[in-house]
């Protein structure tokens, strides 16, 4: 029997170790898909907003005939922002500064177009333009509120993976932290869309 024991104690190891690691594979699906499911919301709410922007452009083109560079840089930078697709089982700082980057090119273009817009009434006025920028309003709002849920989702996540013992076993099963959003990039303020409808109906 003796000399069984250490074959014994070594097995009785390996399948505390597998059943561990088991245990923790689970816990962190878990946390993974929770945050990949919270990125998912991040996309579909700066996806909304891409998709207001034609929108928004083809309104004001009737009206702002003088400011078509202001309307094409704000094409453009639409462009360039949904042209950026990021893994999200594999969000890396560099992918997501990368992101950031876009999408803030496509804040400062609109406030820029936004700017603009005041200086002519008779868009303002229009119904449906008010409520497409409305929208726009709505949009940005959901934005930074999915931003910092996508922010909490990786931070649970991050934590998990940089404790220990987890920290010895992650890498083993393919988990890896999640890129934060940051607000030094510039991309989480809201480009001013509040307008005063009612101060040109004088």
């Amino acid at each position: 029997m003796k000399k069984w024991l250490p074959i014994i104690v070594i097995l009785g190891l390996i399948l505390l170790i597998g059943a561990y690691m088991a245990s923790l594979n689970n816990k962190l699906v878990v946390l993974d898909q929770n945050a990949t499911a919270q990125w998912a919301n991040v996309e579909s709410s700066y996806q909304r907003r891409a998709d207001l922007i034609p929108n928004i452009v083809s309104s004001a083109k009737g009206y702002a005939e003088f400011e078509q560079s202001t309307l094409v840089a704000v094409t453009e930078a639409r462009s360039k922002a949904t042209s950026i697709n990021i893994d999200p089982s594999n969000i890396t700082p560099e992918q997501l500064a990368q992101f950031q980057q876009a999408q803030a090119g496509v804040t400062s273009a609109l406030s820029r177009l936004l700017a603009v817009f005041e200086r002519y009434p008779d868009l303002k006025a229009n119904e449906n333009f008010k409520e497409l920028i409305n929208e726009l309003e709505r949009t940005e709002n959901r934005i930074n509120v999915e931003r910092n849920r996508f922010n909490d989702a990786a931070k649970e996540l991050n934590t998990k993976l940089n404790q220990f013992p987890t920290k010895m076993f992650a890498g083993i099963l393919g988990f890896h932290e999640k890129a934060y959003f940051k607000a030094d990039a510039g991309s989480e303020n809201a480009p001013k869309v509040e307008f005063d409808f009612g101060k040109d109906k004088k």
